[in-house]
Parts: C-alpha cells; sequence; structure tokens
C-alpha cells in the first residue's frame, strides 16, 4: 500500500500540468510524508484524498440563490421601459407578465419601500439571502395567483423592523390585529411599487399635457407659469371641483380606463383584486367608553431607534400646514396605496383629452387680431418676448379657450361672450354624468369673471390694464410708434389666504389685525436651533411665492409674524415680559444670545471664538428689501418636462433616420460636420508640431488660415496665390525682425 501510493506521488509531480509543480519539491513532498503514519486506515486515505480536492474540484454554483436570476440592473431595466414607452406611446400594450416575473424590478422595489420604511437607504449588497429567498416567494405568490391583498397574519416577507413572532401571539390581539385600522402591509407595498414601476412609463407617455398633478416633473408652480403665458386675455373662467373623484370610483369605470391601453390579464387581475378587496378600519367611537382617566405622568423623552426614521423637521411640518385646497387630497384607494394617484389620472385623462377636442371646436380666429390669427390655433403671433401681453384694440376678437387640471381641479378659460361658456359648462355637466357617473351642479361649476378675481393654488388671478409703446416699420423703411392698449394677467398671492393657513397653525389670532402668538412647540430648543429652523420655513416660503407678482410683500408679511411668534417664545422662554425687551438684547433679527447675564459669563463672541458657544444665525428677510424681486422667466409655449425632453431627443437620436437626414443636409449646403472639422485640427497639430522657429510659426499660422479658408468652399488657384502672398509677407516681417 506504501508502495502504490509512492508510485502515485511521483507519476502526479512529474506530470507537467500538475499545479503542485509550481510550488517547491520539499514542500510538495511533504503534503505525503507526515501523513505516512496514518496510510494504514481508510479515515487516513479519506484525509489524503481531501487534501486535494480544492486544487482539482471547484465550487460549483448554487442554482437555488436568487441572486443568479438579476442579470440586469433594475434601473437600467426600467429606463429601457421609458426609452420603449416614448418611442411607441399609442400602441396597445398586452403583454406585461414578463415584466413583472423581472426580479430586478422585485429587488429595487423592496430596496425603495424598505428606505421609506427605515429611513435608510439599503443598498442591493447589504440584502441577505434569507430576505432574498423571501421576496423570490413573494414573486412566485404574484405570479401563480397565491398572493393575497391585505394580509395580517401570514406574510411571505415582513419589514426588517417588524420583530413580532405572529405564530405566539395571543388571541386577544390577533382579534385586535384583525378588527383595528392597520398599517398597509410590507409586502403589499413592495407589490405596489413593481406594478408602478410598470405602468408609470406606460400612461406618462400617453397623458395629455394638461395635467399636473401627481405626475413627475410637475408642480404647482408649473400650473402658475402656465397661466400666465397662456390665459392671459380670457375674461371668462369656469372652476371646477372634482375632488369626489379622488375619494373612490366604481371599480368597474377604473378597469375600464385602464384596459383602454393595458390589456395584460394579470396585471388587471391585481389592479381589480386590490380595489374589491375591503379595507378593515377601526369604527369611529369603538373603544372610547372602556377608557378610563388616568392621572398623567411625567414622561421620559422618547429616543429613537436605531432603525426607525426620524419624524419631519418643525420647519417642513409647518410647511405641509400651507398645501393649498387644489393640492391637499391625495387619492388613497383601497389596497392600491401608490398606484391611487396614477389610477386617478387615468380616470380623468379621458376629460383631458375630451377638452381638448372642445379647445380644437371653440376657436375661431379673427384676421385682425395680432396675437391669434392662424388657422390652427397654436402658433401665436406678436411680440414674442412679451407673450403675456394681450392688445384689446380692434372691432374683432378671437374666439379662444384654455384647460389646466391640477388633480380633482380644473380651471378653463374663454375669451368670448359669456353665453359660450354657459354652453360648455352644460356641456361639461353631461360628460361627467355620463362618463364617470358624478352629478354636479351649477354651484360646483362657478362662471366668474377675471375682474372679481379666480383664486387657484393660493393665488388670485386678475387683469391688469398697460399701456405700452409699440413701434412698428411702415412702407418704405419709416418706424411708426404709437401708444397702444393691452392687458396682462396678475398672478398676485392671496394675504388673506396666508393668514388663514397661519392661523390654522395657531401661529397667529385676529382676522383684521392679526396678532402673532408664541410657537411653543419649539419651547425646549435651543436659540440657534430655533432660528435655524424658521430661516428653513421662511426660505421655503420664499421659494414657494416665487411666481407672485407681490413677492416681496407677501414674504415680509410672513416674516413679520414668525420674527413675533419667537420674540414672544422668547419672551416667556427667558421671562423678559414684552417683544420690545427681546429685540433690544437680541436685535432686530434675533441673532444675539439671550440667555447671557453680564458679569456671569466672557462675552459672547469670547466663547464663540473658544468653541464653548454655539453660532445664532439671525432670521432672513427682516425687512422687505432683503426679498428676491418675482421671477419673470418667460415661459415656453410647448413645454416638457427635462426627463421627457431627455428620452424623446435618445429616441431621436438613436433613429437612424435622423443621422441621414442630418448628412444630406450637410451634403445638400455644402456645410462641415463637427468632426470633420476636429480631425483636420488634429491631423494639422499632428503634422506641425516639431521644433519650430518665429519664421516657420509665422508660416504654420497662415497655413491654418488658408486651411479655414478652403472650408468655407474658397477656390484652389485663389487659394494658392494668397498663400504666396501670406508667405512673402511672412519672410518680409521675418526679416524686419
Amino acid at each position: 500500500m506504501h508502495r502504490r501510493l509512492t508510485i502515485f506521488a511521483h507519476q502526479l509531480l512529474s506530470n507537467p500540468t500538475n499545479p503542485l509543480r509550481s510550488l517547491p519539491r520539499t514542500t510538495a513532498t511533504s503534503l505525503f510524508h507526515h501523513r505516512q503514519p496514518s496510510y494504514s486506515s481508510s479515515h487516513g486515505r479519506h484525509r489524503l484524498f481531501s487534501s486535494f480536492t480544492p486544487l482539482h474540484h471547484r465550487r460549483q454554483p448554487d442554482r437555488d440563490d436568487p441572486s443568479t436570476l438579476m442579470k440586469e440592473d433594475g434601473v437600467s431595466l426600467c429606463c429601457q421601459m421609458w426609452i420603449d414607452n416614448f418611442r411607441h406611446p399609442d400602441r396597445v400594450v398586452t403583454n406585461l407578465t414578463s415584466f413583472l416575473r423581472r426580479f430586478e424590478l422585485w429587488v429595487l422595489a423592496y430596496q425603495k419601500v424598505c428606505t421609506d420604511d427605515t429611513g435608510a437607504y439599503t443598498p442591493r449588497n447589504t440584502i441577505q439571502r434569507s430576505q432574498l429567498d423571501d421576496l423570490l416567494a413573494l414573486r412566485n405568490a404574484v405570479l401563480d395567483g397565491r398572493f393575497k391583498w391585505g394580509a395580517r397574519l401570514k406574510f411571505f416577507i415582513k419589514s426588517p423592523k417588524d420583530k413580532t413572532d405572529y405564530e405566539s401571539l395571543s388571541k386577544r390581539k390577533i382579534k385586535a390585529i384583525l378588527s383595528t385600522t392597520q398599517p398597509s402591509p410590507f409586502q403589499d407595498k413592495i407589490v405596489q411599487e413593481v406594478l408602478l414601476m410598470i405602468l408609470e412609463p406606460i400612461y406618462e407617455a400617453r397623458f395629455s399635457p394638461k395635467s399636473f398633478a401627481f405626475r413627475p416633473g410637475r408642480t404647482p408652480h408649473t400650473v402658475l407659469r402656465v397661466i400666465r403665458r397662456s390665459f392671459a386675455g380670457y375674461l371668462w373662467y369656469i372652476k371646477g371641483d372634482f375632488s369626489t373623484v379622488l375619494d373612490g370610483m366604481k371599480v368597474g369605470l377604473v378597469i375600464n380606463a385602464v384596459m383602454r391601453d393595458v390589456r395584460d390579464k394579470m396585471i388587471v387581475d391585481l389592479l381589480k383584486a386590490a380595489l374589491v378587496t375591503p379595507v378593515v378600519t377601526t369604527k369611529v367611537g369603538d373603544g372610547e367608553d372602556k377608557k378610563k382617566k388616568t392621572k398623567r405622568k411625567y414622561q421620559k423623552k422618547r429616543v429613537l431607534a436605531e432603525d426607525e426614521p426620524k419624524p419631519d423637521p418643525y420647519w417642513l411640518d409647518t410647511f405641509f400646514g400651507f398645501a393649498p385646497e387644489e393640492a391637499e387630497k391625495v387619492p388613497n384607494w383601497g389596497h392600491c396605496g401608490v398606484l391611487s394617484p396614477l389610477l386617478a389620472n387615468i380616470c380623468l385623462d379621458e376629460l383631458d383629452r375630451w377638452m381638448e377636442g372642445k379647445i380644437k371646436e371653440f376657436y375661431v380666429p379673427s384676421k385682425s387680431d395680432v396675437i391669434w390669427n392662424s388657422p390652427e390655433g397654436e402658433a401665436e403671433q406678436g411680440n414674442t418676448s412679451w407673450p403675456e401681453f394681450v392688445p384689446t384694440s380692434g372691432p374683432d376678437k378671437t374666439r379662444k379657450m384654455d384647460y389646466i387640471r391640477y388633480g380633482g381641479h380644473i380651471l378653463i378659460g374663454v375669451r368670448g361672450p359669456r353665453a359660450d361658456a354657459a354652453t360648455l359648462k352644460k356641456q361639461l355637466i353631461e360628460f361627467c354624468d355620463q362618463r364617470f357617473m358624478l352629478k354636479l351642479d351649477n354651484e360646483s361649476l362657478p362662471i366668474e369673471h377675471i375682474t372679481k378675481g379666480i383664486m387657484f393654488l393660493d393665488h388670485v388671478l386678475c387683469r391688469r390694464v398697460v399701456y405700452p409703446t409699440l413701434r412698428y416699420t411702415a412702407t418704405g423703411g419709416k418706424i411708426i410708434s404709437e401708444k397702444g392698449v393691452g392687458t396682462l394677467l396678475s398672478v398676485t398671492a392671496s394675504l388673506k389666504q396666508c393668514i388663514k393657513q397661519f392661523r390654522k397653525l395657531s401661529f397667529l389670532k385676529g382676522d383684521r389685525d392679526p396678532d402673532p402668538q408664541p410657537c411653543f412647540r419649539m419651547f425646549h430648543a435651543t436659540q440657534a436651533h430655533t432660528n435655524a429652523q424658521m430661516n428653513k420655513f421662511l426660505s421655503t416660503m420664499v421659494e414657494w411665492y416665487r411666481y407672485a407678482d407681490n413677492r416681496k410683500k407677501i414674504v415680509n408679511f410672513c416674516s413679520y409674524i414668525i420674527r413675533g411668534s419667537l420674540a414672544k417664545l422668547y419672551a416667556a422662554k427667558y421671562k423678559l415680559r414684552s417683544r420690545a425687551k427681546v429685540y433690544k438684547i437680541g436685535a432686530r433679527n434675533l441673532s444675539r444670545p439671550l440667555k447671557e447675564k453680564k458679569g456671569q459669563s466672557p462675552e459672547y463672541h469670547n466663547l464663540l471664538r473658544m468653541g464653548l458657544a454655539e453660532s445664532i444665525d439671525g432670521l432672513q428677510y427682516t425687512r422687505m428689501s432683503l426679498v428676491p424681486e418675482a421671477d419673470y422667466t418667460p415661459f415656453p409655449s410647448n413645454w416638457r418636462p427635462d426627463h421627457e425632453k431627455s428620452l424623446i431627443e435618445y429616441i431621436k437620436l438613436e433613429d437612424p433616420k435622423t443621422l441621414e437626414e442630418q448628412q444630406s443636409c450637410i451634403r445638400e449646403q455644402g456645410l462641415v460636420s463637427s468632426q470633420d472639422y476636429i480631425s483636420m485640427l488634429v491631423w494639422n497639430y499632428k503634422r506641425n508640431s516639431i521644433p519650430m522657429d518665429h519664421l516657420s510659426l509665422i508660416r504654420s499660422n497662415e497655413s491654418v488660415a488658408a486651411n479655414q479658408h478652403l472650408l468655407v468652399g474658397s477656390n484652389q488657384d485663389d487659394h494658392d496665390c494668397i498663400n504666396k502672398e501670406q508667405e512673402n509677407d511672412a519672410r518680409m516681417n521675418a526679416a524686419q525682425m
């Protein structure tokens, strides 16, 4: 036996392909000799041959590992879906199950939901194997039809911060879970995110440009800029409140709206199940009688857990209270969650398309009109640098209409007689009754004149008459100046609405003479932290009223209320009795420390220099001159968000027809492409990059000028003559030097 092993070792070491030949001979032979005493036993032989397995046997990949299903990055897959849908925006989609099978989307949805749930981003490489297995089980359950919306006790995957053992719960706790209002399960949120990633690019490529709420890249600021750009010159306005649609619609209407563009059975069944499955909510009044009056005890300061997200800061929580009426309600239908706003836009998109058709029918151009006289009604003429100006002179005026929708609120502007607005209102009521089963009355669709002021998104739309000097060139080149008259649409922030919001947040009391009230919620915070929070709030208010004509006035009023509220808070906190004494010690912007007393501590500047005190930032915008002016940047007529511009440009560049058109245009017009021009410059640089004296430098410069002259299509003979003259001039200059 010993001899056989020795012969085997000799053959193994003499083999040229053996990896052991790269080792020293002593090292290789020691692998055998140190195990000689155990050759007689089978255990020893097993130990001998097991020592060679790492050298010849590679580890086989685990076929059950879910990470092997991720063959592509989830973000790149989503980008490709957006590109494909914007390339073909009108096709009916029939196969979305293939995207529902992609495990990359499920991992991406898990990362997003986990980030929202825990408050910390979860990288893909930190997701554990057990979590990937649970996520794969959830995907398979959705594909097999075993997934149930709103499960409360049996989950395929749980949140990382959910440590509850549902198998060992008592009957009382199980009953409480099944009968009371509970947050949406973690696995439901993942399925909602996956469906949103699949459906959003499909419908974003189809939605009307007249809708702006619950869509990426579109904000209330966009609505205000569109109104200022396109609604000038309208006399009658119709405001519609469709917020009842956001509360919920019949399931059949929602599914029919979805199936206009998506015909995948699995996706439609998932959406239908989410809408049909009942949501368990606690009835009002349950358990109130059982509550016992307990004496309030001292509450310790609550410390957040490591994986618990931090609450919103005070300035952000306060600003959310300023949400306008049109943006206050967010739809939440059944178990759809984040899908609800998308479904609401899908249902109301039919209203947007109907209104677009009415805009084209209503348009009747007038030849004497300076602005709207094109037969299509799209191209606008006049002063492009001042598109908001609309002349009012002339016997005939163009009949025109425009429409915009933000969430469940619509705004229609009509240029024409009031009878046309009344007819449109009647047709709109009939359309909503037939399509949405929505009963509207005259009060929900009021017709208002521009002189009364129309409130939309907490801004008042009113008309401002201007008398500019119009200059134009007559026949013979003579410039004529005339005094014109026209109107501008003024977008003004509502001071009354601002006071109402401040009163709702307990910052002031009184209507005619608002009196600031102390914000006691910041009582236990330091002066530096309180000032920093209020500065962030003021900066946000300045940005919110960015496009208001009275931006300086409204922000100065907000600064007065906040500064007075802080002064009253500091007077109560530091026992200074009055706001005047607070301003005397802490200055107008409250930047000086109020806690310091003379003789008891060093100067504040010395403590700040030594790092023993916290720097205090003064309040911003304490004077009206510090508030920036309103933003009057011109808004383009066919505006698109940045991401849609990038998508459309990428699709055009990817199309080979675009390159062919550019090349044919260059050939026809005799132009030089940028690539050819750069290659010419590089070649000239390589050819002339040798040590040159002053004369050769002059020659090279002149030759480059001659080459540029060639690019614009000069004659070869003229080029030779010019070269000779330039060379003679260069020699003369060199001789003079």
